[in-house]
């Protein structure tokens, strides 16, 4: 069974909006940060402990700048990770719902097929098909 984890920089309310989405077959588990952790909690602490429990997937919109040992974390975790790219900061909550639902099939698609720590970029525009950016931390 696959497990996403959806940072806080997508409002839980949208976590758990995909979580009844997913729900009529039972693939998948999908979490809000708060579902697991405290709203004050560290990047890199969530993330180590994600890394311990294997087979995660993260979205977030959130970039991991802050620092190097979120980066660092994220690159010793193994752990497969989708962050929506920066145009997605600047649209209304709405329209990034929407969105998101439009690129959920794509993301799970190409999180069940990833082996060990991959990094993507979801950009905004989805196209006629979903084409993911594989980058570097």
């Amino acid at each position: 069974m696959a497990k996403y984890f959806i940072d806080h920089n997508l409002l839980p309310r949208l976590a758990h909006a995909i979580r009844e989405l997913c729900s009529y077959d039972k693939s998948s588990e999908i979490y809000a940060l708060t579902d697991k952790f405290s709203a004050k909690a560290k990047d890199v602490d969530w993330i180590t402990s994600l890394a311990e429990e294997g087979s995660w997937v993260i979205i977030s919109q959130d970039r991991f700048k802050k620092s190097n040992a979120e980066k660092e974390a994220l690159r010793q975790s193994g752990l497969t990770v989708f962050f929506l790219d920066k145009q997605w900061s600047k649209r209304a909550y709405w329209d990034k719902a929407h969105n998101l639902v439009r690129w959920w099939p794509a993301i799970m698609d190409h999180a069940e097929r990833m082996i060990g720590g991959s990094v993507f970029k979801v950009r905004w525009n989805h196209g006629a098909v979903a084409k993911f950016e594989q980058v570097r931390l």
